[in-house]
């Protein structure tokens, strides 16, 4: 790795672990086992963080919907499809990249050296819709539509699959709660084995949760060609050798599809480009594709 990546690396790992700290920074929740529950837990970080992290200062976006989706008669809803399109719409899915916990603790997982790293699976374009169907039916269509007995659907991607809230919020409660250790069931035994196999998968594929799994990722990926914060590719010095795509921990061919919805906006490609043909920022798409058309 050359000393630009290298620096560009230590500096995107430094702001995932300053927004990281700061989304979980109510440090007396994880001396008391408690959720803190002030006037912030109103309001929605960017990326996946546990609502029930007993640290969480905010509310996890996509815990939120599901929470809202079934209540109609409230507004809330709409709020946060609101903040959704505005994250998606200014930074796409550069908050995957840099302002994500989860993805940060996947991210240092994959530092762990392996015998051999695997950059796609057998199916790889398949499985990587398999997001869009986590969101459409467990954080969409089942929250909305399977109600109990009181007309209320349950969070079902919470409830039933996503790591996040076993690493953030189920762990650390069972562990320093004794109520919550006595409830601790077949729920919590089996969103236990799932976050187990995603934190070993994640030491020999680069973010299978993001890549496979995530329902916010799913969001931010479809704003990526649109969002404001943009990867451009510069026609005049890119020579299509491909190094961008070896550099790419998702194997994307950035020389290509430099908005692909699987991208993460990490800026590796941009620090390893040779002919320095990658350009990162907040603009303009019309000039861009203008650009773009005569270089064709």
């Amino acid at each position: 790795m050359n000393n630009k990546r290298k620096h560009h690396s230590r500096i995107r790992l430094i702001i995932q672990a300053c927004f990281a700290a700061l989304s979980n920074g109510y440090i007396k929740g994880f001396a008391n086992g408690k959720i803190f529950d002030g006037s912030s837990k109103f309001v929605c970080v960017p990326g996946m963080n546990c609502y029930s992290c007993p640290g969480a200062l905010c509310a996890c976006p996509i815990g939120s919907l599901q929470a809202t989706l079934n209540a109609r008669e409230y507004r809330i809803s709409m709020y946060i499809v609101g903040l959704l399109v505005v994250f998606g719409t200014l930074l796409g899915r550069f908050v995957c990249g840099f302002l994500c916990p989860f993805g940060l603790v996947q991210d240092l997982l994959f530092k762990i050296p392996f015998v051999k790293k695997i950059r796609r699976l057998p199916g790889e374009k398949l499985l990587r819709w398999l997001r869009f169907v986590f969101l459409g039916v467990f954080v969409i269509i089942l929250p909305m539509f399977v109600i109990d007995i009181t007309g209320l659907g349950e969070p079902w991607f919470c409830k039933w699959i996503c790591p996040v809230g076993t690493l953030e919020g189920g762990i650390p409660l069972v562990l320093l709660n004794n109520a919550m250790r006595g409830a601790a069931g077949f729920i919590f035994r089996w969103k236990l084995a799932i976050l187990i196999i995603t934190l070993i998968s994640s030491i020999v594929i680069y973010r299978p949760f993001c890549r496979y799994v995530c329902p916010l990722g799913a969001i931010y990926g479809i704003f990526n060609k649109i969002s404001f914060y943009r990867f451009k590719i510069d026609g005049e010095k890119c020579t299509k050798c491909g190094a961008c795509q070896k550099i790419c921990k998702l194997d994307i061919p950035i020389y290509e599809k430099p908005n692909s919805m699987d991208c993460i906006r990490c800026g590796d490609c941009k620090a390893g480009c040779p002919h320095g043909a990658i350009c990162v920022g907040f603009t303009e798409k019309k000039a861009l594709d203008m650009k773009d058309t005569i270089r064709i």
